[in-house]
């Protein structure tokens, strides 16, 4: 951690922290020394530990008797569950983000997805991943379901280091592209039955595929 001391609030601390494990800056397994971390956030060590037990409960850290709080690692194995549960939550949310979008917001998630085709067009499957990941949080903002997004939220935080592996998969981003439309249709049409349905065959085809590969690091 090289970032100068800021001296930052608990909520600060806690946003600063998680995103850092979220984006990667801290690695799977990476030890989280609490005196290194107060420096870093210019906070003392017992907001630093209040900070480690709120990421703890959300499944981001894992802490040790006398070894001390690291970065939980996510296996293979549990990336797999994690998105057969997200799954669950993404087929309510895409049901009520059909019954309670306003125009406005089928227009932007129209537009959204233009944006994913040319990416996909242009071969920039990084950006279109990126974009993948937008659609979903805004179906799930118009959703205006506030626990299935609270929920959401944890877990994407959890497998961030998958989310990308799977459209890199060989043959996955064309069906994958064919897949967000019939979501966005569906929504666009205020059809709840056709977008829990679309989005249900969506994620399960994310899953089987998460499925076949193999195991990273």
């Amino acid at each position: 951690m090289e970032m100068q001391s800021q001296g930052y609030t608990e909520d600060e601390c806690y946003r600063k922290l998680r995103t850092a494990i979220v984006d990667g800056t801290l690695m799977p397994a990476q030890r989280l020394v609490e005196m290194d971390l107060a420096r870093w956030l210019g906070a003392s060590r017992a907001t630093v530990r209040t900070v480690l037990a709120r990421l703890e409960q959300e499944g981001l850290v894992e802490r040790e008797r006398y070894r001390g709080a690291r970065v939980r690692h996510v296996s293979h194995e549990e990336a797999v569950e994690i998105l057969e549960v997200r799954m669950a939550l993404e087929c309510i949310i895409a049901r009520y983000a059909a019954e309670r979008a306003t125009d406005d917001e089928i227009d932007k998630i129209e537009e959204l997805l233009g944006w994913m085709r040319e990416k996909f067009e242009e071969g920039d499957l990084v950006s279109y991943s990126e974009g993948n990941a937008r659609l979903h949080r805004t179906i799930a903002e118009m959703s205006r379901h506030s626990t299935a997004r609270r929920l959401l939220d944890t877990l994407n935080s959890q497998n961030v280091r998958y989310q990308y592996r799977t459209i890199l998969a060989p043959g996955r981003s064309h069906p994958s592209l064919q897949e967000h439309t019939a979501i966005v249709q569906a929504i666009a049409g205020r059809d709840a039955d056709a977008a829990e349905q679309a989005m249900r065959k969506h994620l399960s085809h994310v899953c089987d595929t998460l499925r076949k590969m193999r195991s990273g690091p």
